[in-house]
């Protein structure tokens, strides 16, 4: 091997140099213009001597050199020419060494603005919301929670993901432009990578919330590594961490719950979106009660202790919220949603209501109901049901146990979908088909004879498509539908899913009774438990068929009509069916759509009709 010019060690030795960054630079520059300046004061110091006059100390020498490098001002001072050409040459390392400098200062601010626009500086917030991931309910997890902290101040909102920062910004900027009092920051980085982690400082967060991957072929297995890359950090100070994520497959979340342990909270999404369709199917309006419910733009679920209610009755305890209303008890960490109206309030129960804010649940003087306004209305027949499904996803089984739940015997559910369909299981009220068909052709969809159906629910094809091809057949077959009933003149109870929001705008045009947009509704749930983990169990009980869940009943069963009655007396014609008044629906009339009014004031009046809804928590 040839031994290495001196050209190649200066090189070799430079890049080295370069390659330790900035600092090493300064110094290299520095010994150079030290250089320079010591040659040339030897050179002034014997050059620049005037006749009969005193040789000057070297050191002011040196310094005048120095002054000259940094600037041209008096080169051409001096009576002898090899000082003037000193003094040139020592300008033009004056101008070399000034522009390297000043590049050399920039390179290294445009490299720190770079490396800070990476997203690769720790965050210091504490108590604040972290969100690792990033994928479609982005934007609606962090407009929620925008909202939700209105009116607190110093919010903060930490992003990690695999995305470089600038872009997360600009699309945050652009989906969300109000972000209130709330600070968002972005940090770019893997949420599985132990260190990236540090980034976000998760162990002083007050909630995680763990995005799944909406493009790999299981979804489940990100979010599943993120737990366990939380859970078992080895830089964890021991604080409790509160996570949580998503799980698209059943059979992933026995494996999640070992990954989160208690820390974190799963919401099986299938599941949820499953329950929702089911019930909003057999009550048109549904779909209203659980947006309300769930987003933080009007009434929310809340916890509260109220001493001075120990020992009143749930009934009197109801009456006692001018503003607000008792739905129910969160007693040893267990949920009663519902409680008999003679069920005492105990001192270490924490009282659920529902209310704008927490502001305004306040206990006063119980309200006074009109005992003779009330009713007893019949009791709702179950009766056998026809149901239609056009389309396919993994919700499907679940929409089938719920709907098994409520339905009456001999009731039928026929599926139809373009994609094969597996085992959907037996049940105990229903009698499922399964045909392989399109759900999107006219001819097929009116050989269905929709109109002989008492529901058809349009489930989308999630599992099979993308989102906007999905959202763009159950478009087609909801137009479909609105155009039989048009030219027959008949009404359909359908219910459709969607998956993107602002597809939801366009099928308003369908006139289609209810909605279910999955992906907004399991954002809001996420949402919502991040602020509060004991929600979770509220949820639990009110989308499953076992317990309370929510109903739309006619008001005549309640309350006389006709006449003016406050919604405390609305409170005790449903305590006298054991159940639970927190609402109302007002039909649609002279063309106004159908409004959904949840926890009204106790005295405010209203006249009621044949047509109106009342919403109350019962059992059936």
């Amino acid at each position: 091997m040839k031994k290495p010019t001196l050209g190649q060690r200066f090189k070799y030795w430079f890049d080295g140099i370069m390659a330790r960054g900035t600092g090493a630079l300064l110094g290299v520059l520095a010994l150079a213009t030290a250089a320079v300046i010591a040659v040339t004061a030897v050179v002034v110091y014997f050059l620049n001597v005037p006749r009969g006059a005193e040789r000057p100390e070297f050191v002011m020498v040196i310094w005048d050199n120095l002054i000259r490098t940094l600037g041209t001002d008096d080169v051409a001072d001096g009576s002898e020419w090899p000082f003037r050409i000193a003094m040139i040459f020592i300008a033009f390392v004056g101008v070399f060494v000034v522009a390297n400098l000043i590049g050399i200062v920039s390179g290294a601010f445009d490299a720190k603005v770079a490396e800070l626009r990476k997203g690769r500086s720790t965050v210091l917030a504490t108590g604040h919301t972290v969100i690792l991931g990033w994928n479609s309910k982005m934007a609606t997890i962090v407009s929620s929670l925008v909202e939700a902290n209105a009116s607190s101040k110093g919010a903060v909102i930490v992003i990690l993901a695999e995305r470089d920062k600038v872009e997360m910004e600009d699309e945050i900027r652009s989906r969300i432009p109000k972000r209130g009092r709330t600070t968002i920051i972005c940090r770019s980085g893997s949420p599985l990578d132990q260190d990236d982690l540090l980034i976000v400082n998760p162990f002083r967060a007050k909630a995680v919330i763990v995005l799944a991957d909406e493009t790999g072929d299981d979804p489940d297995s990100r979010s599943i590594k993120t737990a366990l890359a939380l859970t078992r950090h080895p830089q964890r100070d021991g604080g409790t961490l509160h996570i949580v994520g998503q799980i698209h497959r059943p059979e992933n979340l026995e494996v999640a719950r070992i990954a989160g342990g208690s820390e974190a909270t799963w919401i099986l999404a299938s599941e949820k979106v499953g329950q929702i369709t089911a019930q909003t199917s057999r009550q048109p309006g549904l779909s209203a009660v659980y947006q309300d419910l769930l987003d933080f733009g009007g009434v929310e679920i809340y916890f509260t202790t109220q001493p001075s209610l120990v020992g009143q009755t749930f009934y009197d305890a109801q009456l006692s919220f001018a503003a607000s209303s008792l739905i129910g008890v969160l007693r040893g960490g267990a949920v009663l949603l519902n409680p008999d109206g003679a069920e005492t309030i105990a001192q270490t129960d924490q009282l659920i209501v529902v209310a704008e804010d927490d502001s305004t649940i306040v206990v006063g003087a119980k309200a006074l109901p009109d005992a003779k306004a009330t009713a007893k209305g019949k009791r709702a027949v179950n009766k056998p049901a026809k149901t239609l499904i056009l389309g396919s996803n993994q919700s499907l089984p679940h929409i089938l146990h719920e709907l098994d739940g409520y339905a009456g015997k001999g009731s039928t559910v026929a599926v139809v979908s373009e994609f094969k369909v597996g085992d959907l299981g037996r049940y105990r009220n229903l009698a499922v088909t399964v045909a392989k068909g399109s759900s999107t052709a006219r001819a097929a969809i009116e050989a269905l004879k929709p109109a002989s159906f008492d529901h058809v629910i349009v489930a989308s094809y999630r599992d099979n498509l993308g989102v906007q091809e999905a959202d763009t057949k159950t478009l087609v077959t909801l137009l479909h539908l609105r155009d039989i009933m048009s030219r027959d003149n008949i009404r359909i109870n359908v219910v459709s899913e969607m998956l993107d929001e602002r597809n939801r705008k366009l099928a308003e045009v369908c006139q289609i009774d209810d909605f279910i947009v999955s992906d907004h509704l399991v954002s809001l749930m996420m949402t919502q438990v991040s602020e509060n983990p004991e929600i979770s169990a509220v949820f639990s009980e009110l989308f499953g068929s076992e317990g309370a869940e929510i109903y739309l009943k006619p008001a005549e069963w309640y309350v006389a009509l006709g006449g003016d009655v406050d919604f405390a007396t609305v409170i005790a014609g449903a305590r006298g069916r054991n159940e639970t008044a927190f609402g109302y629906m007002i039909a649609a009339e002279d063309g106004m759509p159908a409004r959904v009014v949840l926890n009204p004031p106790k005295a405010d009046l209203r006249a009621f009709t044949d047509s109106d809804r009342v919403i109350v928590l019962a059992e059936d």
